[in-house]
C-alpha cells in the first residue's frame, strides 16, 4: 500500500521567550500512513517539545508545519487530579472527540477492559494510583482511533501486562494505516518495529536508522500454530512480507529481519496467544537477529519506571471530531514571533 503524507514539518524551530535559546532548529520531518518513528535523546535535548509540536500543542517558532491529520496525545505526565470518574473522564472526551454518549460511553468500557482498568471506571481521577491514571491517560488518546498517535513516556507507570496491550495497540493501528510517534527510555520498546529512528542533538533531529537500514535480503521465516479455528492476529499484516498456512495448520511467517521481534511480539500477545514453533533465516540472507529473543527475556529485565509528579499543563488536546471528515492540508509558516503572538495549546489546564 503506497503511503501518504499525514504531517510535514519543513525548517521548524522552537524556543521559548523572545531571546531564549533554541530548543528546536531546523527540523524537517515528514509523517506518512503505516509510519512508526522513534524518537531519542538525552533529557533535555527537546524531545517532549518535538512531540508537542506534532501534537499541535505547541506552535513553532519559525517554520512551517503542513497537514491536520486527527491526532491524539499521551504526555509523559497526566493530570490524575481531574473533576470525573475515569469513566466520566473518557466518556466527556469521546464526546469531545464527536462521539455521541453512548458510543463514547462503550469506547471507554472497551479501553478501560483492554488495558486492565475496568473496575476503576467509577473511582474518581483524583483516587487513583499513577498507574491506573496512566492507563486512562493512554484510553483517552485512543477512542476516536486516531490517524496520529503521539506518545511521550506513555509506557511510564503502566504494568507488565498493560506496556505488553500498549505495544500490541501501537502496532494495530499502524498497521491499519494510522500513524505512531514515540519517546522510551527502554531501548527494548517496539524493537525492530520502527520504520526510523531519530535522535534530538543539540536542537537538530538526526536520522539515526531506518528500516532500508537492514542488510539487502535479510529475512527470516516463523513458523507458529494458533489455537483451533484463531485468525492470525490483524497487525501481523503489517509486518510479514508472506503468510503460508501448511495442510497441518502451522503459518509460516516470512518477515524482514528488522521486523521480526515486533512479529514475535503480536504472536505471544494475542489472545490466546500463538505457540512459536521456530525461527529460522531465510536461505542466502543473514542469520536470525538476537533480537528475536525479546519476547522472552522482557519480563526478565524490566528498566524500573519514574515515578513522575503530574502537572496539568499537558492535559492532552482533544483531536478533531471523529465523524467529521479531514479536513484539506493546510500550511502554517511562522518566523520569530513575539511571545504575544505565538498561538498557545488549544487545553492547557483542567
Amino acid at each position: 500500500m503506497e503511503r501518504e503524507s499525514l504531517l510535514r514539518l519543513e525548517g521548524v524551530g522552537r524556543r521559548y521567550g523572545f531571546r531564549g535559546d533554541w530548543v528546536l532548529r531546523g527540523v524537517d520531518l515528514e509523517i506518512t500512513t503505516g509510519a512508526l518513528i522513534r524518537v531519542e535523546g538525552a533529557n533535555g535535548t527537546g524531545k517532549s517539545t518535538l512531540l508537542r509540536v506534532l501534537a499541535g500543542l505547541d506552535a513553532p517558532t519559525e517554520g512551517r508545519v503542513t497537514g491536520r491529520p486527527r491526532t491524539a496525545y499521551v504526555p509523559e505526565r497526566f493530570p490524575a487530579a481531574l473533576p470525573f470518574t475515569a469513566a466520566g473522564y473518557l466518556t466527556h472526551l469521546g464526546a469531545v472527540h464527536g462521539l455521541d454518549r453512548p458510543s463514547a460511553a462503550r469506547a471507554a468500557h472497551v479501553w478501560l477492559e483492554r488495558f486492565g482498568a475496568a473496575e476503576y471506571a467509577r473511582t474518581p481521577m483524583a483516587e487513583l494510583s499513577k498507574g491506573s491514571s496512566q492507563k486512562v491517560a493512554v484510553a483517552q488518546a485512543l477512542l476516536a482511533e486516531p490517524e496520529l498517535l503521539v506518545l511521550d513516556e506513555a509506557w511510564t507507570g503502566l504494568d507488565t501486562d498493560a506496556r505488553a496491550e500498549l505495544e500490541r495497540v501501537v502496532v494495530e493501528r499502524t498497521a491499519a494505516g494510522a500513524a505512531a510517534v514515540f519517546v522510551d527510555h527502554d531501548p527494548r520498546r517496539l524493537a525492530g518495529a520502527p520504520d526510523a529512528t531519530y535522535a534530538v542533538v543539540d536542537g537538530a533531529l538526526d536520522l539515526r536508522s531506518e528500516e532500508g537500514d537492514a542488510s539487502v535480503g535479510a529475512a527470516v521465516v516463523i513458523e507458529a500454530r494458533g489455537a483451533a479455528g484463531a485468525q492470525v492476529p490483524s497487525e501481523v499484516g503489517g509486518l510479514a512480507a508472506g503468510v503460508e498456512e501448511s495442510r497441518s495448520g502451522a503459518h509460516h511467517f516470512t518477515v524482514p529481519a528488522a521486523r521480526s521481534d515486533a512479529l514475535l511480539r503480536a504472536l505471544l500477545g494475542a489472545r490466546p496467544a500463538w505457540h512459536v514453533v521456530r525461527v529460522a533465516p531465510v536461505p542466502g540472507t543473514a542469520e536470525v537477529p538476537e533480537a528475536a529473543d525479546a519476547p522472552e527475556r522482557a519480563e526478565a529485565a524490566e528498566v524500573p519506571e519514574r515515578a513522575d509528579v503530574p502537572e496539568a499543563a499537558d492535559v492532552p488536546a482533544p483531536a478533531a471530531p471523529a465523524q467529521t471528515p479531514t479536513p484539506a492540508p493546510t500550511s502554517v509558516s511562522v518566523s520569530a514571533p513575539s511571545p504575544a503572538s505565538a498561538p498557545a495549546p488549544e487545553l492547557e489546564s483542567s
